[in-house]
């Protein structure tokens, strides 16, 4: 029965996985192996919740590192830091000689601020140094690279470029970086590190790094830190035919308490407003507040120590659609990528109406097919100049146009991905655009 769980989970059936470890476990409620395959597969399908459950069901039962490295991630999923922090303290316990458990435990000190006891821990997972080298796949000589990496997330998700066929990669989480680290010199050094919010010492690692060696071949760190959201929107104003919503950052027990709506109006905010956890992407940590009666519960409700006010743009059009573009600029050119419609203000395309209506999927086409002629001449060489401002070699551009087909800026940064299209025939048209930027990619990687 485990085997045939098993067999389902790889063949990508996880509800029918679920399932199936589920039966063996009414068999044998506290067989170890199955409750890891099921907090494992709970997590994947992002129920944190279910994960938390099955892993302290298996912690409680078992003195196992793994389950409780499980239980630590569910935690910090649910934004319980402490909790998460306990459980990998659990892990180290069980197997002091465990990497993982010693690696996610750095990652939550760091994600608590303790840089020192972080970097204690982060040197018991890689006494030899950070470094994880992954295998060459390919034939011939692979084109080695050295992915510099944030352990708190925020990376450019780089995975589909990085093909293991062509390149042999090897990832430094640059939260364990130590100056007597010795670097390969035969690595191109690319900087993944792509959140200026959330990863700051990471980019001062990049920098250091940089410096030494002059060999960072991607997105140069001090053009990545630009793209913190407040002053990338401060300058991305100062561009003709692009309005770019106002950000700050706020205290979060500034806006949970009784002065938050006085702060936000002296800041030039008005309602509605959008109010979010800063370092967190896909609309996680993400809420609209209509009036100052919602403020501060909203507020309250975030984690973090520093929340992002978000001036609110209706971008509907006449349907009442809102429809969020997506252009990728790799090597200072312009790659469209996708198009949602979408009846809500929160637009990501995983969630997105693309699969109610056949026209919404003509229209994001039309879009892949020729940008230019879908948004308007005025409109690309306006991406362009947004394009040329940012300066990273890799890079998205998440946009509206509004009524007066001005480009609004959602976003600009590089932790944007090429999400590959679904396997379905309906989705065959958005494969050729997806492919062709993952090339354009690739081929700025092999150049160095």
């Amino acid at each position: 029965m485990v085997a045939r769980a098993a067999s389902l989970e790889l063949r990508g059936e996880l509800d029918a996985a679920i399932c199936a470890y589920l039966d063996v476990l009414v068999l044998e409620r506290h067989r170890l192996d199955a409750m890891l395959a099921l907090g494992a597969l709970f997590a994947a399908k992002r129920t944190p919740e279910l994960a938390r459950a099955v892993y302290v069901e298996a912690a409680t039962y078992h003195a196992s590192a793994t389950a409780y490295v499980g239980l630590g991630n569910a935690l910090l999923e649910l934004d319980d830091l402490g909790g998460a922090r306990g459980a990998f303290e659990a892990a180290v316990r069980c197997d002091p000689a465990e990497t993982e458990a010693h690696m996610h435990l750095a990652l939550a000190l760091e994600r608590g601020g303790e840089c020192d006891a972080a970097a204690a821990s982060w040197r018991r997972a890689y006494p030899d140094g950070p470094l994880a080298p992954l295998p060459f796949r390919g034939d011939g000589d692979p084109i080695r690279l050295m992915a510099i990496c944030s352990a708190l997330g925020g990376n450019a998700p780089l995975d589909r470029v990085i093909d293991p066929r062509i390149f042999q990669r090897t990832t430094l989480f640059a939260e364990g970086y130590r100056a007597e680290l010795s670097l390969p010199d035969d690595a191109r050094l690319v900087n993944a590190v792509a959140d200026a919010d959330l990863a700051p010492r990471a980019l001062d690692v990049v920098e250091r790094i940089e410096a030494l060696t002059g060999r960072v071949a991607l997105n140069r760190p001090a053009r990545v830190r630009a793209t913190a959201r407040s002053a990338n929107a401060a300058r991305l104003r100062t561009l003709e035919n692009v309005v770019a919503p106002r950000v700050a950052a706020f205290p979060r027990g500034v806006l949970a308490g009784r002065n938050g709506t006085r702060e936000l109006r002296a800041a030039g905010f008005a309602w509605p407003v959008l109010v979010r956890s800063a370092g967190f992407h896909n609309g996680k940590h993400f809420a609209r507040v209509a009036d100052a009666a919602g403020l501060a519960s909203a507020a309250a409700d975030l984690p973090g120590a520093t929340l992002l006010a978000i001036e609110f743009v209706d971008v509907r059009n006449a349907d009442g659609m809102v429809r969020k573009y997506r252009a990728l600029a790799i090597g200072g050119a312009l790659y469209p990528l996708h198009l949602a419609l979408s009846h809500e203000w929160k637009v990501h395309y995983f969630s997105a109406a693309m699969e109610e209506r056949q026209t919404f999927r003509d229209e994001e086409r039309a879009f892949l097919d020729d940008m230019k002629r879908a948004l308007g001449a005025d409109a690309v060489a306006t991406l362009q100049r947004i394009a040329d401002l940012l300066g990273l070699d890799y890079a998205g551009i998440d946009f509206a146009l509004d009524a007066d087909g001005r480009i609004v800026v959602f976003e600009a940064n590089a932790a944007m991905v090429i999400a590959w299209p679904k396997s379905d025939a309906m989705w065959d048209y958005r494969r050729a655009p997806a492919r062709r930027a993952i090339e354009a990619a690739q081929t700025l990687l092999r150049r160095g």
